[in-house]
């Protein structure tokens, strides 16, 4: 659905955003984008969606060139920015005016949002919170039933209840022809949505795994004390040692994605390469 091939993007010359990034996404999946800020995940979702140009490299939306912008390809995707623009209207005419752009939207799927997300239908966008503008835009998106659904930073603005709610919904509209991918850094929004993580770092996709290869590669636990056992990642808590460790019996623990993320970024290569090669240590 979505082929990334040697993909080269910078801002500033000699200050490179990607280098020679390949990365290939399918449908039925909700992929988690993960990086600190800076680490050009936003750039990564706007040259997928044609609004970057790279220096070098491709990327194929359902075999279309991104940078292109064809309707056939535009009809059938929707980005939702993390700074959205909220018009004068109310969602109802937002609708109307928006959802001709995209044939396979529902005006019931829609309507049926608002109310899960709870925003008033008849209350001008502009006139609304933040968050309630955000909730739109998100109600919006799922219902053009696109088969490529990008989110970035799309739990800004969200109260505790419709982060809960955009988890259930997301989770909800998933199929087996839809491609759903949001980048975040509040890492802990998605660790019960996503079910394959990219991490980016330093330029690269340094994670593309599977949450139950993790889970079957590692194990996340809180330890009074980590002597003896085989740490990969650790970090010191009032309550004791969270930590990660090689999997060596084949038992379950359920992922702990902050931590997983924070082994990740501060350079711990051996929980990296664990993810990559799949070998089990003993």
């Amino acid at each position: 659905m979505i082929q990334i091939k040697n993909l080269d993007f910078w801002y500033k010359k000699g200050k490179p955003v990607f280098k020679n990034l390949s990365l290939s996404l399918n449908p039925g999946h909700i992929y988690g984008l993960l990086g600190k800020n800076g680490a050009g995940k936003s750039t990564l979702l706007k040259s997928i969606s044609g609004l970057a140009f790279p220096v070098s490299g491709k990327c194929l939306v359902n075999g279309m060139d991104s940078n292109r912008r064809m309707v056939s390809m535009l009809e059938d995707m929707f980005f939702i920015p993390e700074d959205i623009y909220a018009p004068a209207l109310t969602p109802g005419q937002f609708a109307r005016n928006t959802a001709g752009f995209y044939p396979k939207f529902s005006l019931t799927d829609f309507y049926a949002n608002l109310k899960i997300l709870d925003v008033d239908p008849e209350l001008a966008m502009s006139s609304q919170s933040y968050g309630q503008q955000k909730k739109v835009i998100i109600a919006f998106g799922l219902a053009t039933n696109t088969s490529v659904l990008i989110m970035d930073e799309p739990t800004n603005g969200l109260d505790i209840p419709s982060k809960v709610q955009f988890r259930k919904l997301i989770a909800s509209m998933l199929n087996a022809e839809r491609c759903v991918i949001i980048s975040t850094h509040q890492v802990r929004d998605l660790d019960s949505l996503i079910d394959i993580i990219l991490i980016l770092d330093n330029h690269q996709i340094v994670v593309n795994s599977p949450v139950e290869e993790v889970t079957d590669k590692l194990i996340f636990g809180l330890f009074d004390t980590t002597s003896g056992m085989k740490v990969l990642y650790e970090e010191e808590t009032m309550r004791g040692k969270h930590a990660i460790i090689h999997n060596t019996t084949g038992k379950y623990s359920k992922m702990d994605l902050e931590l997983l993320f924070n082994g990740v970024t501060n350079g711990n290569m051996q929980l990296v390469e664990t993810l990559k090669t799949g070998d089990r240590h003993e």
